[in-house]
């Protein structure tokens, strides 16, 4: 433990000891008279505290306070300030030009408040003021004290140039004398852009010395006559000469690496473009400093003062049997010493925490500042074991621990927040990144950081990637899918195709076998004919020989084996065609239904109709039961072109 303000001990507590050592040594008035047997019977009431006493709480009391104001404190480790800044150099234009009235309430005055803007929302940033018209100077050089830059920039007038006219290369040189020359430059300009029509010198300028040059235009394209403080207008041959925005100035910008934006009402423009400016420039160090960190001590003999002050002045009794009031005083000062002896040692607790951190023990240190911080809920606790835990690979318990620590300054927020996105991103899933990008972008509001900047520009493409595999991962589901319905389709198609086949078939299995039993009819019918005409043929030719009987009996019966061998035969190349046909179907099954049909269609073109076929069954039929007797017959029977050879 240490103090911050010792010189209090050294001046005050000696003088505090002869003081209360002279009244505590002092005797009562009334004791030189009256012995103390005597003056305790005299007392009305033995409830109250004696003068010594008293004096002697008041002195706690006076040394308590003496001990508060010297600052006791614990150290907690050092931290390293770093002074940071991108050096913007702010050239105003004060020529005549600038007091025409196209913008409210003229040019000039408009660019002073965007300057004056422009310094409220940089309060971290050096700052420099140059005025310039035909020719140029240092109005301040760069400085963190605003202040004193605004107060000279409100003083700025078309009169502090005897000089009219616009030259920005006087302007250029004065930027790279004032700047060191090794260091990058940045130079804001706030004109109307002047009458030039080429800056192609002022460029090569500017890149030759490292200058990047930003530009707001002040004025509009129309613009004004400029009306001069005696109310006259400048005239030229006896022409009033208007003047406008020359956005030709644009290319100065945009070719040395900066960004030329026009003015507006509002200071959106100014917030614009110092956000480009903080973009495009890289902030050099200008002073480093390490910082003392402490834990205060001060309330607690503070606190111990107040407690003897109440007992000082009011009037406990000595006797066993006290009142309400002094009972509850007893109370406090009875359970105070527990707390603050426990909050010692955690203080004690808290230096093994930190070791523990530096020797990468950090779940131990995570645990021993989370205990701390659950009892005195400090934020500095919270934030110290949500790193312990971010280094121990904790990550949701980290985030928890970030959420719980709040802090008033600003850059310590940011801190947190940073921390909290790095412990988000750690996480890797899609919606605790998106919280990262949350997060990162609160710290960025609070404070601009390189580091913060660059881990959300990285969390945001790793999202992006994240998205886009999940995208094609999607697709491709939904591909398989559409696949899979495809094939499913097909499959019904084709089994139902299959089906409407099988129906076909055995309808047609049925059509056949009624021809056949037709046939099989027709043929009984033809034999018994047969009969009736043989018994016939009997009886007329029973003059003739027997052998010629016989003869003819042998040609019948091998006419009607050859008969029989025929149908047979027929039989046989009808199955094989049925099943060759059955074949065919199932390959053709297979294709697509445009080729399915055709070869359907292409089929049945060479099949024999069912009426066709039964003619021509029925024509055989005759010619094998009258075959014998027709041979010397001379009326043939009429050939038909038309008809088809089965």
């Amino acid at each position: 433990m240490s103090f911050l303000h010792p010189e209090f001990l050294y001046y005050m507590l000696p003088l505090i000891v002869i003081l209360f050592g002279l009244l505590l040594t002092q005797k009562e008035s009334h004791a030189t008279f009256f012995s103390s047997e005597v003056m305790q019977r005299l007392r009305v009431s033995s409830n109250t505290l004696t003068l010594k006493a008293r004096n002697a709480l008041f002195f706690l009391i006076a040394v308590l306070m003496t001990l508060a104001l010297a600052g006791p404190v614990i150290k907690d480790g050092k931290i390293e300030v770093t002074a940071k800044s991108a050096d913007i150099m702010i050239a105003l234009d004060i020529s005549d030009s600038m007091l025409a009235e196209d913008v409210y309430p003229n040019r000039l005055k408009l660019a002073k408040q965007k300057a004056l803007e422009l310094l409220r929302l940089a309060p971290n940033e050096r700052i420099g003021v140059i005025a310039f018209a035909k020719n140029s100077y240092l109005v301040s050089p760069l400085s963190f004290d605003h202040e004193a830059v605004a107060f000279l920039l409100k003083k700025l007038n078309t009169n502090s140039i005897t000089e009219q006219g616009t030259d920005f290369m006087s302007m250029l040189q004065v930027v790279d004398k004032s700047i060191k020359k090794d260091a990058k430059k940045y130079l804001l300009i706030l004109s109307d852009g002047g009458d030039k029509k080429d800056f192609s010198q002022e460029t090569a300028f500017a890149k030759k010395h490292d200058i990047a040059v930003f530009v707001l235009g002040v004025g509009t394209p129309q613009g004004a006559p400029i009306k001069l403080e005696n109310g006259e207008f400048i005239k030229q041959n006896g022409k009033i000469i208007v003047s406008k925005l020359n956005d030709k100035i644009a290319d100065l910008a945009t070719k040395t690496g900066g960004v030329y934006i026009e003015s507006v009402n509002s200071d959106a423009d100014v917030k614009a473009m110092l956000k480009e400016i903080e973009r495009h420039s890289k902030k050099k160090e200008l002073k480093s400093k390490q910082i003392e960190k402490y834990i205060p001590l001060f309330y607690y003999p503070l606190g111990l003062a107040l407690l003897l002050l109440l007992i000082a002045t009011s009037s406990m009794s000595k006797r066993v049997k006290v009142e309400v009031p002094g009972l509850f005083v007893l109370a406090i000062l009875l359970g105070n010493p527990a707390p603050s002896y426990a909050g010692l040692l955690d203080f004690m607790h808290l230096d093994e925490a930190k070791n523990a951190y530096k020797h990468k023990e950090y779940e131990k240190s995570a645990k021993i500042y989370d205990s701390y911080a659950k009892k005195s809920n400090h934020s500095e606790s919270y934030y110290n074991a949500a790193n312990a835990l971010y280094k121990a690979g904790k990550y949701k318990e980290a985030v928890r621990n970030y959420e719980k620590a709040t802090f008033d300054d600003k850059a310590a927020r940011a801190k947190n927040f940073s921390n909290m996105g790095n412990a988000y991103a750690k996480m890797g899933d899609e919606a605790n990144l998106k919280k990262a990008i949350e997060s990162y972008e609160k710290s960025l509001k609070l404070h601009e950081d390189k580091d913060t900047r660059e881990n959300l520009e990285a969390v945001k493409k790793a999202l992006k990637n994240k998205e886009q595999k999940k995208q094609q991962q999607k697709n491709k589901n939904q591909k398989n899918k559409n696949q899979k319905k495809q094939q499913q389709k097909n499959q019904k198609k084709q089994q139902n195709q299959q089906n409407k086949d099988n129906k076909k078939n055995e309808k047609k299995q049925d059509k056949n076998n009624q021809k056949n039993n037709q046939q099989q009819n027709n043929k009984q019918d033809s034999k018994n004919s047969k009969g009736k005409k043989d018994k016939k043929s009997e009886q007329r030719k029973s003059q003739k020989p027997s052998e010629e009987e016989k003869k003819q009996q042998e040609k019948n019966g091998e006419q009607q084996k050859n008969q029989k061998q025929k149908e047979q035969k027929k039989k046989e190349q009808q199955q094989k065609s049925q099943q060759k046909s059955a074949e065919k179907k199932q390959k053709k099954d297979k294709k697509k239904s445009a080729s399915a049909s055709a070869a359907q269609a292409e089929k049945m073109k060479n099949r024999m109709s069912d009426a066709e076929e039964a003619k021509w069954l029925k024509s055989l039929n005759n010619e094998q039961s009258t075959y014998l007797y027709r041979l010397n017959q001379s009326n043939k029977k009429k050939e038909n072109s038309n008809e088809k050879p089965w």
